[in-house]
Order: C-alpha cells, then sequence, then structure tokens
C-alpha cells in the first residue's frame, strides 16, 4: 500500500482525525478565511446592533464624473484607506505568520496589491462604469493581466499574491449579502421560476462543456456562472470544486461577454414584442447574467414605459422590481447551494475517481481502495470556506428575520450588508488583480473555442426558457406587479 493510501485509510479509520482538525484550525488557509471573514461580520453586527456602523472603515468610492471628483474624493477618504489597510494587513499577515509564512515580504507586497487595487475600485465609481461593465474586478484581472503579459515583475512581489486566500474569505463575506430569508421575500412565483432557471440552465451547459471535452470542474464554473450571477458564482464555484484559476477568468469573460449584448438585445426585443414593463423585467431577470448590465437592461425599459411610450403598459417601476426579484434575490441566492452541492459532488466523486482509476489497475484492490474512502477522507478533501459561507448567510438570515423587506432594505442594507459588499469587493479586486498577475495569456488562450460553444448553448436556452416562464407560465403575476 502506498504512503497516500496508507494516509487515506487511517483517516478514514478516524486515526489522525482529531489532532488534524485540531491543529488545522490554526494552520490552513480555509480556516483563517472563516475566522477573518466571521470576525468581520460578527464586529459589524455589533456595532450595527449598537446603533454605530462599519461604514468608516469599509470605505469605498463616492460616485464621480470627473478626474478632479475623484482626487478630491480619494484625498479625502485617505485616513480611512490607510487605516483598512492595516486592519487587512494585520488579519492577512497575522494568519500568514502561523501557518508558516514570511510576513515581511507579504507586506511589502500586499502593500503595491492594496495601492493599486484602490485605484481600481475608484475607477470602478465612474459615473459611466456601469454602462461600459467596468467592475472592480474584471477591471482588476484584466489590469493584471496586462502587467504581467508586458512586465516581468520580481519575484519578491508574489508574495502578496494569495489568490486562494483573497476568494475564500470574499466567498464568505458574499454569504452574508445572501440572507436565505430573501427567498421568502421573493415570493413563490420568483422562487420556482428562478429554480427552474437555475437548474436548467446549469443542467445544459454542464452537458454541453461535458459533450464537448470539458473537465467537470470547469464545465461546472460554467454552468453556475450562467445559471446564477456571473461573477460571484464562478468565484463562489471555482473555489468550492477546486478549479483551476483561469476557469474562473474566463467563465468571467464570456459572462461579461453575454451580459453586455443582452443590455442591448433584451430591451429591444420586448419593446418589439410590446411586453409589459413587469413581464419584461421578469425576463431580463431570467435572461441577464450579470446584477449591473441587468438592472441597466431593465432601468432602460422602464423608463420607456416612464417617458410614455404608448406600446409598453405598466408602472416603470415595475420592470425593476421584477428584476430584483428575479436576479438579484431569486437567482442569486443559489450561489450558497451550488456551492455546497458541488462541493461536495467535487469532494466525494470528482477528486476520487482518478485515484480510483489508478488503483483499478490493481485488480481487487480498488474495492478495498474505495472501502476505506470514508467520512474522514471527505471531511479533509472538503473546501471549509463553504462552510463559512454557510453560517455567515445564517447570521445574517438570523438578523434579517426581526425586519420586514422594506425594513430589511432601508435599515439592514445600509447599516450593516452595504459595508461587508463593500469589503467582499475589496477581497475580490485583491484576488482577481491577483490572477491576472500571475496568468499569461497563453494559458487562457488553451481554452480554445469550447467554452464559448458550451456557455452560448446555454445562453439560447436560458432566454427561450425565461420568456416562455415569464410570459406563458407566470404572465399573469408578473403583469400585476407594482399595480
Amino acid at each position: 500500500m502506498s504512503d497516500t493510501q496508507s494516509t487515506i485509510a487511517a483517516r478514514a479509520q478516524g486515526g489522525d482525525l482529531k489532532p488534524g482538525f485540531w491543529r488545522d484550525l490554526v494552520a490552513k488557509e480555509d480556516w483563517w478565511a472563516i475566522w477573518i471573514a466571521l470576525a468581520i461580520i460578527v464586529v459589524s453586527y455589533g456595532l450595527f446592533a449598537s446603533g454605530s456602523s462599519i461604514k468608516w472603515l469599509a470605505v469605498a468610492p463616492t460616485k464621480w464624473t470627473t478626474l478632479g471628483e475623484a482626487a478630491a474624493d480619494l484625498g479625502k477618504k485617505l485616513p480611512q484607506y490607510a487605516s483598512l489597510f492595516v486592519v487587512w494587513a494585520v488579519l492577512f499577515g497575522v494568519s500568514l505568520a502561523i501557518i508558516g509564512h514570511r510576513v515581511s515580504r507579504f507586506l511589502v507586497s500586499f502593500l503595491v496589491l492594496f495601492v493599486v487595487s484602490t485605484l481600481i475600485f475608484e475607477l470602478g465609481a465612474w459615473a459611466n462604469a456601469s454602462k461600459y461593465n467596468l467592475e472592480p474586478p474584471l477591471v482588476a484581472l484584466v489590469l493584471g493581466l496586462l502587467i504581467s503579459n508586458v512586465v516581468r515583475l520580481p519575484d519578491w512581489l508574489s508574495a502578496g499574491f494569495r489568490v486562494e486566500f483573497y476568494i475564500k474569505v470574499g466567498i464568505i463575506l458574499l454569504g452574508a449579502t445572501l440572507p436565505f430569508t430573501l427567498l421568502v421575500w421573493a415570493g413563490p412565483v420568483a422562487v420556482v421560476q428562478a429554480s427552474i432557471v437555475s437548474l436548467v440552465t446549469f443542467g445544459v451547459i454542464f452537458a454541453a462543456g461535458r459533450a464537448l471535452g470539458l473537465d467537470k470542474r470547469f464545465a461546472a464554473v460554467l454552468g453556475v456562472g450562467g445559471a446564477v450571477c456571473g461573477v460571484s458564482a464562478s468565484i463562489a464555484i471555482a473555489g468550492a470544486v477546486r478549479a483551476k484559476r483561469e476557469h474562473a477568468s474566463v467563465s468571467i469573460t464570456l459572462v461579461i461577454l453575454w451580459a453586455i449584448v443582452m443590455i442591448f438585445v433584451l430591451p429591444f426585443v420586448a419593446r418589439a414584442l410590446g411586453l409589459p414593463t413587469g413581464i419584461a423585467g421578469a425576463w431580463i431577470g431570467t435572461s441577464e447574467f450579470a446584477d449591473a448590465a441587468g438592472i441597466a437592461a431593465a432601468q432602460a425599459y422602464g423608463d420607456l414605459a416612464k417617458h410614455g411610450d404608448a406600446a409598453i403598459a405598466g408602472s416603470p417601476e415595475a420592470a425593476l422590481q421584477a428584476f430584483t426579484l428575479m436576479k438579484v434575490v431569486g437567482r442569486d441566492i443559489w450561489i450558497g447551494i451550488w456551492a455546497f452541492v458541488l462541493a461536495i459532488v467535487a469532494t466525494t466523486r470528482w477528486e476520487r475517481e482518478p485515484e480510483a482509476d489508478a488503483v483499478a489497475q490493481g485488480g481487487a484492490a480498488s474495492t478495498a481502495f474505495r472501502a476505506r474512502v470514508g467520512a474522514g477522507e471527505i471531511w479533509a478533501r472538503f473546501p471549509k470556506f463553504v462552510i463559512g459561507f454557510v453560517l455567515a448567510s445564517a447570521l445574517v438570515t438570523w438578523v434579517a428575520s426581526h425586519y420586514s423587506l422594506a425594513e430589511y432594505r432601508s435599515v439592514v442594507t445600509p447599516g450593516l450588508v452595504a459595508p461587508i459588499t463593500a469589503l467582499r469587493t475589496w477581497a475580490f479586486i485583491f484576488c482577481f488583480f491577483s490572477i491576472g498577475l500571475t496568468t499569461r495569456f497563453g494559458t487562457l488562450a488553451k481554452t480554445g473555442v469550447k467554452p464559448f460553444l458550451a456557455f452560448t448553448i446555454g445562453v439560447a436556452v436560458n432566454i427561450v426558457l425565461g420568456y416562455v416562464l415569464s410570459v406563458h407560465v407566470f404572465g399573469t403575476y408578473w403583469t400585476g406587479l407594482g399595480q
């Protein structure tokens, strides 16, 4: 029996699970991501409950239209940015020191990373940023790719490119912005329609990807990227199934590409068909692939009704309301469901298949090997930060349960959720800038056209399915929205 098989057998029998478990709580990156993110959430809630907020520290740029306004905003908030850098540096630095990394090299590199990330975040606050889909994480990825493929970076700088660490912290913070209570508030129609779309779109893209020869993990990232909320879902699922870093990058690129196309296509087609605002908003919410792009499309359609387009029935607000119920609430909440389910599938099935196949060459040893891979090994492989995601969501669900939907939006969102969302955005910028800085264009080019084909097939099914559900199945509900 090999050393690897011996270790698996020992874990499965519980031989080193307990000491390994307690040691891992302070020696593994997954657990430190949980401690850091949950600490942020608990502190945020403590301040919120006492009538205060973590807003000052969770600094984010203010919308600007001129470079002068951007510079003034940056200068005004300089103490907040400096304080946030210190907090991030301490949280990441202490955890990395305990894990066993050289903190001095990390801190110097992280300072460079933070300064550039601040400028990227500031660019995302440009008044026209949403028009061009300049989401900070996407800008960070593109900028990182350009730098890494044009300039040779010094070796010491790589110490701060902790891609997996930043992803895990960001995903757990993402959980705090998606309380399960949102499903109840969305109502049964929105939940059912969102669930149908999520399941069918994922299944189509995953099946198409596998038929085209894509790796299961890559197909899963593409599938959830199209089925739920592109950018956040791609990040979360790539981490949950331990996909390659370029898989998330390709998925996000495809999401953004089709999201931009749909900004123009969906309102135009909805106008040509004379769809009421509520139905059009639901269709956009079902068929768009990014929140910012979908909001722009729904708002544009609502504005047509607002400005007196006689062919469009319904209140202007209904388009945005229906979109929010379908996309921001109904579909986005599926991020947690897919992350948890696919993490289990990847751990219990996908990760075992290559090893089981290798052992199968030894004949009867295969059955014994499979028997030894029990709960201990599954636990050892399971991405622990997914547990952090669920805990974060459960905590904010408990908080949200004390409020109505209107109170949640007016009280909880600005006081608790919005600051956590800002910190989540920081973590994602760190992550995707680091991915870009450590990725070559040649790596992305190796993926070929197959991911595009698989995703595009899902896009076609998504649009048709969304239209049928929004117009013919649940049309009465969406028509009456806002009336």
